[in-house]
């Protein structure tokens, strides 16, 4: 019982959020975060809500992640050709890549850089939220990494289309594969593809939804890199609940196991639990550890995604236009 005053007002900031969202231009999971510092900082919530707050930002983001698993159709990658599909797998290894390089050029902690790679190279706040403790990293670094990669990602969905069309003279079809290959949310891909046609839209969302497929392989790569001590001995690592329960979730839409309805209602779910989980993490960020590491993380996090973006248009440019 203890802990559902905390609950309580994180669901009630979910919610919140959730209406907000509507009226901003960034996602409902980003605006959570952001309610959550204002209130942690401002208000201070005591010690009533301190198990709640705790319970929800470890336990519901889990369910969270579990569900989210659902989201996944692996039979996609057959509406994408062999060249498309190696972009994308290239694209998110080069992503990542250039995080751990330019964590020692901006001199932040290669966790952090990790962690905002990811979030740029996968799927935003969802692809953070389920490798967040495989990487083990804390609550201020996730949620910082959250509002800076929901904050490109806004930034990008207007400067994707100028820079495919206008700048490269790409195809609806190529500027949609662009955007799909860089935006770093579902929503932000849908808003900016269908901006620039309906041909670019279908493409955008298509190749957005396998770069989320890479999410299983990226966690269990972690797993097996993070089970090394510094020594270079392994360790026994178990496997969290929270991803056998993400990679039985993605079976559900591959094989067709549920009505679309009860998917829907699934994927529902996972999403306001995930809201609910991020007002819980934004309670625990304080204004210091933003002010110390922000505008770091956000020249990282901003250079990254311009390679991201010079890296798809390359290779779109010179192998598939």
């Amino acid at each position: 019982m203890k802990s559902v005053p905390g609950i309580g007002l994180c669901v009630a900031m979910g919610i919140a959020a959730k209406l907000l969202s509507g009226f901003l231009p960034v996602g409902s999971v980003a605006v959570a975060i952001v309610l959550g510092v204002a209130v942690g900082n401002g208000l201070k919530p005591g010690k009533l809500f301190a198990a709640g707050i705790s319970f929800s930002e470890k336990h519901i983001l889990a369910f969270a992640v579990a569900l989210m698993g659902v989201n996944l159709n692996f039979m996609i990658v057959k509406d994408l050709g062999y060249r498309s599909v190696l972009i994308v797998v290239s694209a998110v290894a080069v992503t990542i890549a250039a995080s751990l390089v330019l964590a020692s050029v901006f001199k932040l902690n290669r966790k952090s850089a990790l962690l905002l790679g990811i979030g740029n190279a996968i799927c935003g706040s969802s692809a953070i939220a389920a490798t967040k403790d495989i990487i083990g990293v804390d609550e201020e670094q996730v949620g910082l990494s959250v509002a800076i990669i929901n904050f490109l990602g806004t930034v990008g969905i207007f400067i994707l289309p100028f820079i495919g069309t206008a700048l490269l003279g790409f195809s609806e079809v190529h500027t949609g594969l662009l955007i799909g290959n860089t935006l770093q949310a579902v929503g932000q891909v849908v808003a900016s593809g269908f901006t620039v046609g309906e041909s670019a839209g279908q493409t955008a969302t298509i190749v957005k939804m396998t770069r989320i497929l890479m999410l299983t392989p990226v966690v269990f790569v972690l797993i097996a890199v993070f089970s090394r001590r510094g020594s270079g001995r392994r360790r026994k690592v178990s496997i969290p609940l929270f991803i056998v329960g993400f990679v039985v979730f993605s079976l559900v839409p591959t094989f067709s196991l549920l009505p679309e309805v009860a998917i829907n209602v699934i994927s529902r779910i996972s999403h306001y639990a995930l809201i609910t989980a991020m007002a819980g993490i934004g309670l625990k960020i304080s204004f210091s550890s933003i002010l110390r590491d922000g505008e770091t993380a956000l020249m990282l996090a901003g250079t990254v995604f311009l390679v991201q973006i010079i890296y798809s248009s390359s290779i779109i440019y010179l192998f598939i236009k």
